[in-house]
């Protein structure tokens, strides 16, 4: 699949398991990994980075086929899911760094273009997220309230 705003067909650098099968050297159980997952929210970790520390600290490599649920599914069954989807929130943050960056360098033109790049996939995103209800339909995305958060 091609790259939104990129001439490539990049790939992802990490390599999924072979099979959607639990695999039978996990030696956690369903329970214990739900413990895991509560307590890492609670630490403050977004559902990517709990998924890329439970995969690197605690040998499990996707959560799906042992618990039967995703990790934000879990989440929303314990009422701790974030407000904003975890995709959405990371570009909202990048969008914020590089409007900083603007702001010290502002002949910066490449830079420019490649906030207005990532402005635009927060908008296509965010239109998708209101379609499936995962956010309300009156969120909107504005640079300068942005900055405020």
């Amino acid at each position: 699949m091609a790259r939104t705003h990129a001439h490539t067909h990049g790939k992802s650098h990490s390599t999924r398991p072979a099979t959607k099968d639990s695999p039978s050297w996990v030696s956690h159980d369903t329970n214990e990994i739900t413990d895991l997952v509560i307590n890492l929210t609670k630490d403050g970790f977004s559902p990517s980075e709990i998924g890329i520390k439970l995969r690197d600290e605690h040998n499990i490599p996707l959560v799906k086929p042992i618990i039967g649920k995703t990790i934000t599914k879990l989440l929303i069954e314990n009422n701790l899911a974030p407000a904003i989807p975890d995709d959405l929130n990371q570009l909202v943050q990048k969008a914020l760094g590089l409007q900083k960056h603007l702001k010290n360098h502002n002949s910066d033109h490449r830079n420019v273009r490649s906030l207005e790049l990532i402005e635009a996939k927060i908008h296509r995103i965010s239109k998708y997220y209101k379609n499936n209800k995962r956010i309300p339909s009156n969120w909107k995305y504005a640079s300068v309230i942005a900055q405020l958060e």
